[in-house]
């Protein structure tokens, strides 16, 4: 071999090596990417509207993949060697965001559904015909290639992930469409279950799990798990759980659109339903209180002649609409209601209360929960059950033996410390009630939030108010994230709160370790109101 051979085959070879390289790093690139993304859009409902306005509010999550960008248009200029090299480093920053984005957003982890594989195979192959254009073009053009359009695939992962949902539509609307279906045939062999809806902005999972124990005193009941009250988490339900010898099955509802209860009621066609609160949740995609409202009511809408609604008697968006429904049950605090409570007794060891049923009937009850807010929601299951031909008398124990769902006003007892887990999916009327019951514990009061979301134009508004509430329960507040809490924060120092016990810092641990290193002679409670979803 002749010399400049020689030198030309050395040549040849490491350009292959650096192409085997850059593209390995290129597929690991595009996989984390895409992995994130598919994340965010699962935790979106696979909403490509929803998905696209994350997108836009958190585009600093994500900027690096600007450099990408730059990365393909020099590609696009400059062939030599040094450009790949470069785009490999950029790749490996790309990888190393990513996998720590991997590591922190871990609240709701990725679930690989059927429905998120058949998403990663359309985007790569998106992704496959991007590359692939780019090397028809290096042929043709000579200037752009594979390398060029790979790193211009990955800088385009979050919009190819969503182009991919749209081109998966019509066999998504099949694959859900055949659950259904097998759903409805397993309810049409079951004609004797009875089959009862819980919605409401607030409560319906806590109420449901509460429901679970009362009725299960006469009862063979089956319930929606944990928090599955989307079509098809329902679906998924009645599938894998459902028996011939279940008698009862309480069907949690949930909705972040106008339709979405109606939806689940054309599959599962309630006897009868329960609202258990209407308030300002969701206010992104609902848009305004009146849909809000319109949506729970579809639970009533859905129930037949006969069928009871159960309804909150203390909410005023439900009293001003119940009049436009037949076989109301009424439930609440207030005199009016058919099922009503008096003599009501709340410290930091539980709750008493008694219950006066329509037919005059009445008992005392205990319960280990806390809060004024739990005994409406423990009465809304007690109205069920007793409407379902149990005894006052005989739900005593079965209330006595409540637990707060998780994540919901869960009380951890660690010694000296004792945490109050109210993460879940914190509202406006939900953290006034918590930090309002964490004021009755005798101790060093501790709230540690980051605030409520998903709001809308009010959540500034409403983030204000509840620092102004907090401010009249606590001893010490800690938020979490500095510029996310200012309205909280402002609202606090509008009481007059001292200044030098409230303090906003960056992360939960961050906040953790400030309540953990107060020194106090009484026993400290640590109110944890909210935890942000992954896509906040």
């Amino acid at each position: 071999m002749h010399g400049d051979e020689f030198i030309n085959s050395i040549e040849f070879w490491g350009y292959v090596a650096l192409a085997v390289l850059f593209f390995a790093f290129a597929a690991w690139a595009f996989f984390v990417t895409l992995r994130f993304n598919l994340h965010m859009l699962q935790l979106n409902g696979y909403d490509n509207e929803e998905h696209g306005t994350w997108l836009k509010n958190n585009r600093g999550k994500q900027r690096q993949l600007v450099f990408l960008l730059l990365c393909a248009v020099m590609m696009g200029i400059y062939s030599a060697p040094v450009t790949a090299i470069i785009s490999i480093l950029f790749l490996i920053l790309d990888i190393r965001i990513y996998l720590f984005l991997k590591s922190v957003f871990t609240k709701k982890k990725l679930v690989m559904t059927t429905r998120a594989k058949r998403l990663v195979f359309t985007s790569s192959l998106i992704f496959v015909i991007i590359v692939a254009i780019g090397e028809v073009a290096e042929n043709c053009l000579h200037y752009v290639g594979g390398m060029a359009t790979a790193l211009l695939g990955i800088f385009l992962t979050p919009y190819i992930l969503m182009l991919a949902n749209i081109l998966n539509r019509p066999a998504e609307k099949a694959v859900r469409q055949y659950y259904i279906n097998d759903a409805k045939r397993v309810l049409r062999e079951n004609p004797h279950i009875k089959i009862i809806g819980i919605t409401g902005s607030y409560g319906k999972t806590s109420l449901k799990f509460y429901l679970n124990t009362l009725l299960s005193v006469k009862y063979n009941v089956l319930v929606t798990p944990e928090s599955y009250n989307t079509p098809m988490g329902v679906v998924k339900t009645i599938r894998e759980q459902m028996k011939s010898t279940h008698e009862i099955f309480v069907c949690e509802m949930g909705a972040r659109k106008v339709g979405e209860i109606k939806e689940i009621c054309d599959i599962v066609h309630p006897q009868d339903g329960l609202i258990t609160s209407i308030g300002p949740q969701h206010l992104e995609t609902f848009y305004s209180m009146d849909n809000i409202v319109k949506t729970k009511f579809e639970l009533g809408d859905a129930l037949p002649e006969s069928g009871l609604l159960f309804l909150n008697g203390d909410n005023e968006y439900i009293t001003g609409n119940a009049g436009n429904y037949k076989n109301t049950v009424m439930y609440g605090a207030g005199e009016s209601n058919g099922y009503r409570t008096e003599n009501v007794k709340v410290s930091d060891m539980g709750t008493t209360f008694t219950v006066i049923a329509p037919d005059g009937e009445k008992e005392e009850f205990t319960t280990r929960l806390i809060g004024g807010h739990n005994v409406i929601n423990v009465l809304g299951a007690i109205a069920v059950a007793h409407s379902y031909g149990i005894p006052l008398a005989d739900l005593k124990i079965p209330v006595r033996r409540l637990q707060p769902a998780e994540h919901r006003l869960q009380l951890l007892d660690r010694g000296t410390v004792t945490v109050i887990d109210d993460t879940f999916n914190s509202n406006p009327i939900g953290s006034k009630a918590a930090v309002e019951m964490l004021a009755l514990f005798d101790g060093t009061k501790i709230l540690i939030t980051p605030g409520m979301v998903e709001l809308g134009e009010k959540e500034e508004e409403y983030n204000y108010k509840f620092g102004t509430y907090a401010a009249d329960c606590c001893d010490y507040i800690f938020l979490v994230g500095v510029k996310r809490t200012k309205p909280i924060y402002d609202g606090v120092l509008s009481k007059g709160f001292d200044e030098s016990r409230l303090k906003a810092v960056d992360t939960l641990q961050d906040a953790m370790n400030l309540a953990n290193a107060l020194k106090s002679e009484k026993k400290k409670y640590i109110l944890l109101e909210n935890d942000l979803p992954d896509n906040y």
